[in-house]
């Protein structure tokens, strides 16, 4: 069970999207985006670790320059992208559902990761009920200083009985 749910976090975060697809977009010349780009855009390069417990995933990753602000440091809305990406994935490691929607984020930045920086996005489910689940996620660099931390609430979505 435990070995089923680490391999849908790891379908859910390590997306691969096509390189055609990639030159277009780094070119500026998509005139629409396709279905799931911006999920692949963010997550391009996430590595899974390990589901340390079910509820609990470790990722790394290396800052891409994709992801930077006009500041040169991993951009404030990147970094909400990877918290909900990556909590989603960790209810999944719960045998959860990951396809609701968030309810509420709450980040707090407190440092900068710059361009190929090696982070690691800890997420840890603290509670889910039938419908709300709960995860706190810590991005940290390899040096253990706290770039951001979040608490996340999400609707899982309750199944329906048929």
């Amino acid at each position: 069970m435990a070995s089923d749910s680490l391999e849908t976090a790891r379908r859910l975060l390590e997306v691969t999207s096509t390189t055609e697809v990639e030159a277009e977009a780094e070119a500026g010349q998509l005139p629409s985006l396709p279905s799931g780009f911006y999920d692949a855009f963010v997550l391009r390069g996430i590595r899974i670790v390990q589901a340390l417990q079910p509820g609990t995933l470790l990722c790394h990753f290396t800052v891409p320059s994709r992801l930077l602000n006009s500041g040169g440091f991993l951009h404030g809305g990147a970094t909400a992208s990877l918290v909900d990406l990556v909590a989603s994935a960790a209810f999944a490691t719960a045998g959860l559902r990951t396809r609701g929607s968030p309810l509420e984020m709450n980040i707090s930045y407190l440092d900068a990761a710059f361009a190929d920086d090696e982070i690691d996005i800890e997420a840890k489910v603290l509670r889910a009920g039938k419908a709300v689940g709960v995860a706190v996620v810590e991005l940290k660099k390899k040096s253990g200083k706290i770039i951001a931390q979040a608490r996340y609430s999400k609707y899982l979505g309750v199944a329906s009985s048929k």
